[in-house]
Formats: structure tokens, sequence, C-alpha cells
């Protein structure tokens, strides 16, 4: 019976993973006669390059929503962080992409400040503290676990800074001169506690499992707990969607153990009844 619940996950895991995360299942396609040449350019010029394993510059100078000026590495050193891009007068990807942050965020066991650290950065070099301060106080209605307004942090900066930082992170956007917006990827990033780039999620909506995954994953074990591991061995991160998805020759091996190891338990108990029995008598 357990062999055939897991056939039928891994056959529906498409369905299962666009329920849980909002993403387009298998063989999903865009409107006939829509290519790459006939898409906007500035569509074409943007994207996440996935940096994975390399590290951000901790030495970039931003300012904080009070005003003080920081450094990347004031967030890094002890816990996992979850990065952000975002400019605080978007008028509506921005806004989803920290909408479907928040709403996974709330549905996580794991505390802001204790077990990870989130950090907003705008990419438009006209943002202020000012902004960023009003745009920390929606999300903080938001997202209204303890810790919260300690662990999450809403930074500005000049060009160079947000530059080398977006660079460094595989965050390519442009600005679009005709809609006087940016053009950007929807997505949110975490990184290790010492500034490496662990993990990326697509899209605008994140699911819990993903965003935990991804968070344990890039604290090497010390967050989560010993379950988190174990489904971790059955899930697997795919770099290509950006979600962490089931492995059932995985999940297989974990089954064939466990049936080995209470079949020794079992001999073992019933062994000691016999002699059990044998001594009585």
């Amino acid at each position: 019976m357990f062999f055939v619940a897991l056939a039928w996950l891994e056959l529906n895991a498409p369905l299962l993973r666009a329920q849980m995360t909002g993403a387009p299942t298998a063989g999903y396609k865009l409107e006939p006669g829509i290519t790459s040449s006939t898409m906007p350019r500035p569509l074409r010029e943007i994207g996440f390059d996935q940096n994975l394993d390399q590290y951000v510059p901790l030495d970039v100078p931003f300012r904080d929503e009070s005003g003080r000026t920081v450094r990347l590495a004031d967030y890094f050193g002890s816990r996992p962080v979850v990065l952000v891009f975002a400019y605080y007068d978007c008028p509506m990807l921005c806004t989803q992409v920290i909408n479907g942050l928040s709403t996974a965020l709330n549905l996580l066991s794991l505390a802001p400040g204790k077990d990870f650290e989130i950090v907003t950065v705008s990419f438009n070099p006209r943002d202020t503290p000012a902004t960023a301060s009003a745009k920390k106080a929606v999300y903080l209605e938001r997202y209204t676990r303890d810790g919260a307004a300690r662990a999450w942090h809403f930074l500005s900066g000049d060009e160079p800074s947000i530059d080398r930082l977006t660079k460094a992170a595989g965050f390519r956007y442009v600005w679009d001169a005709e809609t006087k917006q940016f053009a950007h990827p929807t997505g949110v990033i975490v990184l290790t506690a010492d500034g490496r780039l662990s993990r990326y999620l697509f899209g605008i909506e994140y699911g819990p499992r993903d965003l935990r995954y991804a968070l344990v994953e890039a604290s090497a074990g010390s967050v989560g707990n010993a379950a988190d591991t174990l489904l971790l061995y059955c899930y697997h991160y795919d770099p290509m969607t950006g979600r962490y998805g089931f492995v059932v020759m995985r999940a297989v091996r974990i089954a064939g153990a466990a049936t080995v190891l209470a079949l020794v338990s079992f001999i073992i108990v019933m062994v000691r009844k016999e002699k059990r029995a044998a001594s009585l008598s």
C-alpha cells in the first residue's frame, strides 16, 4: 500500500506542486505565436542568474529604514538570510513578491530573528529611508510574529552599492523609459549565514514547505528539526523551477530500511520470548 501511495504522489507531483506553490504545471506554454523576438525588449533583459554557492559582497554600504548607514554584513553571521529585491513605489510586482513572502512567513513555525533574518533591498537609487520605513510599516501589519520588527530590514542605497549586490546575486533588471518603471524578475533568495547564495525561489507565491527547506539547508541543519533533515532526503531542490520536488527512490530506500528494521526488531522480540518460555518450562 505504501508503494502504491508513493507511485501516486510521483505521478501527481506536478499538479500538487502547482497547487502548493502557484507554479504552472509541466507542459505550460505561452500563447501561440509569442516568441522571444516579439517579447518587449525590457522583458528579454531581465531574469535571475543563479549564482549558487557564490558569495555576495557583505561590505556593501546601505541605509536602513531609520537612516542609519549599515553594511550588508550587519545582517549576516549567525543565521540564514532571506533576501528580497524590491523598489518601494513599485505599482505591482514588488508588492506581490513581498505579499507572497509575508504569507509564507506567517505559516512557518521558524522564528524571525532567531532562525533567520529578512533583508529587503531597493534597487531604485531614488528610494530613501523614509520610503523604506513606510514600506516596512505596511508589512509589519501583515507579518505579526514576535521579533519581526527586529528581523525584517528595509534598505536603500546609491547606484554603485545596488549594482554590486544585484550583479553578485544574479538579479537582472532594467529601467523601462516608456512606462517609467523598472522591469524585473520575481522571486526571493535564501543565503547562508556567511553570505553564500544557497537557494532561489521564483514567482510571487512561495510554498511554506519550499521556504522552510531552503532555510534548513542554508543553515546546514542548525535550523529546524530531525524531521526536516529526514524529509530533505526525500525532497530535492530543482534549480530550473526554484522548487523542491519529491524523489521517489529516496523515499523507497527509507521505507525499505524501515521495513528491514521492523523485521529485525520483530525477530529479536520473538527469539527473546521463546528463550523466556523455554527457561520457564
